[in-house]
């Protein structure tokens, strides 16, 4: 079976659903998107290791786990999104130490907050894409193009949930030192969701 990478387009909040977030990621030299529901600490992990700038004020579980992996000489050379059962997806990291190769169960989740610090790439297999992957549709005006029937539901929750997400404007009216305060803030109440919103705004400006 041939793997294919992907890259992470971003994470989705629903205000709606308390606790809800979806992961897309999105095929490399492709047009489909993978989208994967992870919990609230996993989303804020990898929220943080996508903002470069953004650093907690102590490590979090992933940062622990990379620097004791950095004190051992152990590196993960790359995630594998192995399999797909009753909608849950299995990975593998494919860790290396004293040139001897392992391989690890891990959650998704974790497996992709991992990679992102470890800048290792991301695959997973041909037909788990074909199975789950989507197109988000692009133009309002093609509603009625539609290249997975089955996952129409799927796509309209996430196209929602994205454009929920990006059309945020609650910190358009901030000044720039009212939103680095706010920023400094929300790290120390370690609310990295919201940093990372407010990042996203000041990288705007």
């Amino acid at each position: 079976m041939s793997l294919v990478r992907l890259n992470i387009k971003g994470i989705s909040y629903s205000q709606t659903q308390n606790g809800a977030y979806a992961l897309i990621l999105n095929e490399v030299n492709g047009d489909r998107k993978l989208p994967i529901v992870i919990g609230a600490f996993e989303a804020q992990s990898i929220a943080i290791a996508l903002e470069k700038e953004i650093r907690p004020p102590r490590p979090l579980t992933h940062d622990l786990f990379k620097n004791f992996s950095d004190r051992f000489d152990i590196t993960i050379k790359q995630v594998i999104i192995h399999k797909l059962v009753d909608g849950v997806f299995y990975s593998s990291l494919i860790c290396e130490r004293d040139k001897i190769e392992e391989i690890i169960d891990a959650r998704t989740s974790d497996a992709i907050a991992l990679a992102l610090r470890f800048q290792a790439p991301i695959f997973t297999y041909k037909n788990i894409l074909d199975k789950a992957g989507i197109y988000l549709k692009v133009n309002p005006d093609k509603d009625n193009e539609t290249s997975h029937d089955e996952d129409v539901l799927v796509e309209d929750l996430v196209a929602e949930e994205l454009e929920t997400s990006s059309s945020e404007d609650i910190y358009n009216a901030k000044t720039l030192d009212e939103l680095n305060k706010l920023l400094a803030e929300a790290v120390m109440n370690e609310d990295y969701e919201k940093a990372a919103q407010i990042r996203d705004e000041i990288s705007k400006r």
